[in-house]
């Protein structure tokens, strides 16, 4: 049973009141630790932009605090994943009072944009990148507009002028080393070395992932299980009671059959996480 929804029953709407109070502290703790701060960015065309973010670290650590504090609960160690753009930091806890399992689930769900560092060394790479793109694009396309002749004229070099030039492809396509050794002639005509263009552009480019730097946005609101999977920012705090019977968990179950030493113990555990949420 999800606290929260609607129960005619006087402990469950106790719980839900309780349950509303842990949410609003919740909150109120995550706005705080998402407070956007300000940071300077260079986006792709070299503008050096101010971009809000905040820090999920703290909120990790908020997390870790919490749980390292629940005495007697079952902890799932605070985790991060990472879905492209989306990131999300979640731990979950429970415990059992009687034949009842409490279980409780505290995430936050935000986005990720990439931006450069505001350094001149990302615009040199890029100018770099853009020379060797240019250079090797204009050799690339005179090869190809004159591959045929090129091949010819090397072919001829090699000895083959008496061949015919059905009998001269037949025997460059046939034979792989010869093959090889016939773009290695042309390369060299071109005077361009593409192996070592193309090692030093995988460089900068490995630079400039280097130099990415990442900021979080976030909308600090109350969330539920539905947003969150489909992607929308903001914080979730939903907690669940079960009714446990031969090892099997029940969610819907009758609460006035629940005993008053029970209902006092699941009282407290929610009194131990407000509190520790303050």
């Amino acid at each position: 049973m999800r606290l929260g929804s609607r129960s005619s029953n006087d402990f469950m709407q106790i719980l839900n009141k309780k349950n509303e109070e842990i949410q609003q502290e919740f909150l109120s703790r995550m706005k705080d630790l998402t407070n956007m701060i300000e940071a300077k960015v260079m986006m792709g065309d070299a503008t050096v932009t101010t971009q809000k973010t905040f820090d999920p670290m703290s909120v990790s650590n908020f997390f870790k605090k919490f749980t390292n504090n629940l005495k007697d609960w079952s902890i799932q160690e605070v985790s991060i994943s990472n879905n492209e753009d989306i990131r999300r930091i979640f731990t979950k806890f429970e415990i059992r009072e009687g034949n009842y399992l409490i279980s409780g689930h505290l995430s936050i769900q935000f986005h990720v944009l990439l931006y450069y560092k505001p350094d001149q060394r990302v615009i040199d790479c890029q100018k770099e990148l853009a020379e060797i793109v240019d250079l090797t694009k204009n050799k690339e396309q005179e090869m190809a507009d004159n591959s045929d002749q090129f091949v010819f004229n090397k072919l001829k070099e090699m000895g083959y002028k008496d061949f015919d030039h059905q009998k001269l492809f037949e025997i460059f396509y046939e034979n792989d080393e010869f093959r090889e050794k016939v773009y290695k002639e042309i390369e060299n005509d071109a005077e361009v070395d593409f192996k070592k263009l193309s090692d030093k552009k995988l460089k900068l480019f490995n630079e400039l992932d280097s130099l990415l730097v990442e900021t979080y946005q976030i909308t600090p609101v109350l969330i539920d299980d539905t947003r969150l999977v489909t992607g929308e920012e903001g914080c979730l705090c939903t907690f669940d009671i079960e009714y446990v019977k031969n090892k099997t968990k029940e969610g819907l179950f009758d609460p006035r059959k629940m005993s008053d030493t029970v209902k006092e113990s699941i009282l407290k555990r929610f009194n131990e996480i407000h509190n520790l949420l303050k």
